[in-house]
């Protein structure tokens, strides 16, 4: 497969991303990623747009401190419209509302975060965005992740390489734990949070420094550009990771769970190869993957 340019061949993506191309996209990952690119561009101009009238229309969501906008459910419902136009056939799984896959006869998923970063969105951060990924059986072959805040923009492809602005991107190679820069994120639920407050406590003392900035999909790209050197969260659902984490992996990091585990729910840990085993075996023995 050729290497990919972010900024090469995408200029009508976004522009026919709201027609319908029928049958001009098929499973191929560069196609899709095309078509991905255009849909996340558009969806991400609605969520700068929409800003100043969502925060003041919030809803709560798992807790009090864990919000839903409604920029969240028009971007989401934006994303599906446009897909469906151009791959009816397709199904979306996507963190608002819920899945399609019912009514999909395509051998593609689409698996879509609106807006990654709902708190930073809410209080004017810079740090919000909107996450999609393509899978073919079961395998997430291309994906985009857009900071919605800023317009930048990183894509991969399965074995097409991982690519911002042009310009192809290479995960960091620090000499060892002690000098990695580290980040993380917390659960909006108290007693997971407490339980992830012990594991950063005893992580902190081995690295550089540690990281939170609010945002998966954003700090998976952070790992595959080399702005952090590794990255672990619990509690991830597939759309916060699924683009991110292709794009992680295509620069050359390693996205796994805990002791051989697929990534998900338990843990996500992505780092430079250099500092994968040192980090997995810390974040194993805090039991980074337990509590609540």
């Amino acid at each position: 497969m050729s290497e990919f340019s972010a900024d090469a061949g995408l200029g009508g993506a976004a522009t026919n991303a709201g027609k319908n191309p029928g049958n001009d996209f098929d499973a191929e990952p560069g196609a899709l990623l095309e078509l991905a690119v255009g849909v996340a561009r558009d969806a991400a101009a609605t969520a700068r747009r929409m800003r100043a009238e969502a925060i003041g229309d919030v809803e709560t969501k798992s807790t009090a401190t864990d919000v839903v906008t409604a920029a969240d459910k028009a971007v989401e419902r934006q994303v599906i419209e446009a897909l469906r136009a151009a791959r009816p056939g397709d199904g979306v799984l996507g963190e608002e509302y819920g899945s399609t896959e019912e009514a999909a006869t395509g051998p593609v998923r689409w698996i879509l975060d609106p807006i990654d970063g709902t708190v930073n969105y809410l209080y004017g951060l810079p740090q919000y965005a909107v996450s999609l990924a393509a899978e073919v059986g079961g395998t997430v072959v291309a994906g985009v992740v857009v900071n919605a805040a800023t317009g930048d923009e990183w894509t991969a492809t399965l074995g097409g390489g991982a690519w911002r602005g042009g310009r192809r991107l290479h995960c960091s190679a620090p000499a060892g734990l002690g000098q990695a820069l580290v980040g993380t994120g917390f659960s909006y639920d108290a007693r997971r949070r407490e339980h992830q407050g012990r594991v950063v406590a005893g992580l902190i003392t081995r690295v550089r420094d540690i990281r939170r900035f609010g945002a998966a999909a954003l700090d998976l790209c952070a790992v595959a550009e080399g702005m952090l050197d590794g990255y672990y969260e619990k509690g991830l659902n597939p759309w916060d990771w699924a683009a991110g984490g292709l794009i992680a992996t295509e620069a050359g990091a390693v996205v796994s769970g805990l002791n051989g585990a697929a990534p998900g729910l338990d843990l996500l840990v992505a780092a430079a190869p250099a500092v994968f085993n040192d980090l997995h075996d810390v974040l194993a023995n805090l039991d980074a993957s337990g509590g609540p």
